[in-house]
Order: C-alpha cells, then sequence, then structure tokens
C-alpha cells in the first residue's frame, strides 16, 4: 500500500475511534472488575453526571415506564431463598394460594392500564416451570393480557428452551430471572438451586425472541465486590439484559434476613449509575425498596439512569410483604417532575 493511502486510511480508522469513544456509554461486555469499581468508586456526584450523559444518549430522559406486579400463585414455594416472604420453609404470615383464575388476572391488568400501566409482571412461587395444566393456563394468560396491548413479564422459576419458546408463541415480551448477587456469595442466600441455574435459564430465553429482564438484591449481606461483580456478570451476557431490576431488601419478618440493617441511599444510587454505564440501552428498573425513598431521592435515581418503577393499586408490590407506592402517588410524582409515562412496546 501506497504512504499515502496508508496515511490516509490510518487516519480514517482513527477518527472513527475518536468519535466511537466520544459517544457516551460504549456497548461493551469485556468489562474488567477493576474498571468497574473505579466507576462505582467515583465521586457520587460525578458519577451520576457521566450517568446522565449516558442516559440520555440512549433514552428518553423525560420517559419513565410504569410497571404492575401480579402474583398469579403465591407462597408455598420449595426454594429457601433467605430474603423471600414466600418460601415454605420460613413463617412470614404469607398464606400459599393456587393460581389465579384467568378472569382475576385480566381485571387486575385492566385497573392497571387505566392507571397508566405499559407493563404487567406476572409472577409464580414456582422452583421451576411444569409441563402441565397450570402452565397452559398461564400461557392463556399471557395471550389474553397482551391482547390488550401491555407488554407483559413473566417470573415463574427455571425453564426449558422449548417452554421458553411456548412463552414466546403465547406473545411474552419479557421474562425475569434475577440472579440476586454474586456468583461467590450466592450459596449463602439460596442452596436449593445453583447460580449455574440460574445462568442456564436466561441462555434459554436468549435463544428465543422473549427479551431478557435481570438484575439483583442489595442489602442481602454482600459485600461491595459481591455488586461489582454481580453487575459484571449482568454486562456480560449478550446482548446486555433489555431490563435490569435494580432492587433493595424488603427485610419479612420470619425470614433468616429479617434483621439486615439498611442499605443507605448513596449505595443504591451508585448501583443504579454504574448499571446505566455498563449497559447503556437498558432499561433500569427502580425496584422493591422505593417506598421508602423520598421524591428527591427517586428524582436523583432517574437522574443516574433508572427509567422504570413498579408501582399497585394496594401500596403492596407482589405480596402483602413487599411495600410499594400506590398509582396516584406515583402519578403526582412524575407530574410533579415533569415526566411522562413510557408506553408499551416501544423498542
Amino acid at each position: 500500500m501506497e504512504p499515502k493511502a496508508r496515511f490516509a486510511r490510518n487516519t480514517l480508522s482513527n477518527a472513527r475511534r475518536l468519535r466511537s469513544a466520544a459517544l457516551p456509554g460504549a456497548m461493551r461486555h469485556d468489562w474488567h472488575l477493576d474498571e468497574i469499581r473505579a466507576i462505582h468508586d467515583t465521586p457520587l456526584l460525578d458519577l451520576v453526571f457521566r450517568a446522565a450523559r449516558v442516559h440520555r444518549a440512549h433514552h428518553d430522559p423525560a420517559e419513565v415506564q410504569v410497571c404492575k406486579l401480579i402474583s398469579i400463585k403465591t407462597g408455598g414455594c420449595a426454594e429457601d431463598c433467605a430474603y423471600c416472604s414466600q418460601s415454605a420453609r420460613y413463617e412470614t404470615g404469607i398464606e400459599a394460594q393456587p393460581l389465579l383464575e384467568k378472569e382475576a388476572v385480566l381485571e387486575i391488568a385492566r385497573r392497571a392500564k387505566e392507571s397508566g400501566v405499559s407493563r404487567v409482571c406476572m409472577g409464580a412461587a414456582w422452583r421451576e416451570v411444569r409441563d402441565n395444566s397450570q402452565f397452559e393456563r398461564v400461557l392463556d394468560m399471557v395471550k389474553d393480557v397482551t391482547a390488550m396491548g401491555l407488554e407483559v413479564c413473566c417470573t415463574l422459576g427455571m425453564l426449558t428452551e422449548a417452554q421458553a419458546r411456548q412463552l414466546e408463541g403465547a406473545g411474552l415480551y419479557a421474562y425475569n430471572h434475577n440472579l440476586d448477587t454474586s456468583e461467590s456469595f450466592y450459596e449463602t442466600i439460596i442452596t436449593t438451586r445453583t447460580y449455574r441455574d440460574r445462568l442456564n435459564t436466561i441462555q434459554n430465553v436468549r435463544k428465543t425472541g422473549v427479551t431478557v429482564c435481570a438484575g439483583g438484591i442489595l442489602g442481602l449481606g454482600e459485600s461491595k465486590e459481591d455488586r461489582i461483580s454481580l453487575l459484571r456478570t449482568l454486562a456480560a451476557i449478550r446482548p446486555h439484559p433489555e431490563s435490569v431490576p435494580i432492587n433493595v431488601l424488603s427485610k419479612v419478618p420470619g425470614t433468616p434476613l429479617q434483621d439486615q440493617p439498611d442499605v443507605p441511599f448513596h449505595e443504591m444510587l451508585r448501583m443504579i449509575a454504574t448499571a446505566r454505564i455498563l449497559m447503556p440501552k437498558a432499561v433500569v428498573r427502580l425496584s422493591a425498596g422505593r417506598a421508602r425513598l423520598s421524591v428527591a431521592e427517586q428524582a436523583l435515581c432517574f437522574l443516574a439512569g433508572a427509567n422504570s418503577i413498579f408501582s399497585s393499586e394496594t401500596k403492596r408490590m407482589l405480596t402483602q410483604a413487599v411495600p410499594s407506592p400506590d398509582y396516584d402517588a406515583d402519578h403526582a410524582m412524575l407530574d410533579l417532575l415533569g415526566l411522562k409515562v413510557r408506553p408499551p412496546f416501544k423498542e
């Protein structure tokens, strides 16, 4: 190659790299722990500012998706998740209930849609999906709620690729399967399934057109390094999860984690901002634990990249053990902050 041609090619290549580097929020799956640690430990206001730039480069900063959780089958779960009110192993006051009838689910979804909800997440306290009549009933629910013009997310436990494809055929928009924490800390919290089990379920969903919802929980007794490791695992998923819930432990009496100390707000804010920087296109969900935040604290979370909330008509999320702001309070907050509700199926 002639020197002039080589110089021109190298100049063009360098220019492209500079333009790419100038864009906030490069899409990467190869983050190292020390890189994530450096981001996470950035002075807080600088971190929020950086995350806000990434957020505005990839999302409409005036939009927040409002979601509704419906417990379609409550309690009696065989798992030993140390944080969960629905485990049959703990005395939490949650009574086991059978799978809801479809009409009851549709009525809740109708009321949610009328209140501005654009996404409904249906959760069943199962260890895993089984190929039986109950799964057929869930598939029927997914079809009918989707037909209402709502995004439907399910969290049903572990599932196979074939089951994921059945959910896809029913119109499922997203499947939630949280990693909860780091791989090394995981067995401290759950012994009835492995970290690899969780990753396998996410991989099974990734083989379909259903989007992935996967995040974690703060306040389980984990270290900062566990949180950084969790974020690296999430960011290594190809493509990144379309939805990343950041939960704070709801301390349920009767569970092994009932006496855990509260998570300071600044730690929650750091996780939201770091997740936004690592996974620029994901919808970062301000999930369990939001009820104890002030409007000003929630506003900082939105600035740092959170763009989804869970709302409820009963001041409870999923079960009576988890508090949640109600529709009216959330609409008042969004109006105050000049935010609008994100429509369903935007992507």
